[in-house]
């Protein structure tokens, strides 16, 4: 897929409000400071379309983007630096649930998990849950430049061995990083690909 028009289309705290659902939806989300918005600002060839910031936690509502008029990206605020609760739902925002649980065009939620560090239980949580509600998901690994090939491969497969434990396989996942592009052309081939398997 080659992205020629990244447009915002609107930010809100209201579900309700959130753009008609004629639309395949992609969103993403992670924990703070995962690198999300930088992500997102390099599969759109756009430095400027989301927000970054060096402050953790920047975003704060859901974010639509319309990308080449047929498809949305979805920019969900980051979960982690937030207090938690010890029922798993009310550790994350409640508009992160709602939005969730109310998009019938969510195509695939991307759970962007940093590579440099071991399995955090607020993701694994909360893909637990996506599982569960039957969300479909899968896993972006990213700073993968900060890790050496040894060291990330032995981060991935320690990933991998906590997820089987309770998964029957691995979700489709991602390797990238926003520095170099790594990942960028398999995350919007996947993109495309499951865009024509909803036209099916």
């Amino acid at each position: 897929m080659n992205i020629t028009a990244a447009e915002f289309v609107m930010s809100n705290s209201d579900v309700k409000k959130c753009p008609k659902p004629d639309k395949p939806e992609y969103a993403f989300i992670g924990r703070s400071n995962v690198g999300k918005s930088s992500l997102i600002n390099m599969i759109t060839n756009n430095k400027n379309l989301a927000k970054t910031s060096s402050k953790p936690g920047k975003t704060q509502l859901v974010n639509h983007f319309l990308i080449n008029k047929e498809w949305y990206l979805v920019d969900l605020p980051g979960y982690g630096f937030a207090k938690v609760a010890k029922n798993t739902k009310q550790r994350f925002s409640r508009l992160i649930f709602k939005y969730i649980e109310s998009r019938p065009n969510l195509v695939n939620l991307f759970v962007l998990v940093d590579s440099r560090h071991e399995p955090q239980s607020k993701d694994t949580e909360f893909m637990e849950w996506l599982g569960i509600n039957g969300i479909p998901f899968s896993i972006i690994f990213t700073k993968t430049d900060k890790l050496t090939k040894r060291k990330l491969a032995e981060n991935l497969e320690a990933y991998k061995k906590m997820m089987l434990e309770s998964w029957e396989e691995m979700p489709p996942y991602f390797i990238s990083s926003s520095s170099n592009g790594l990942g960028k052309d398999e995350i919007l081939n996947y993109i495309e690909e499951t865009i024509k398997m909803t036209r099916e």
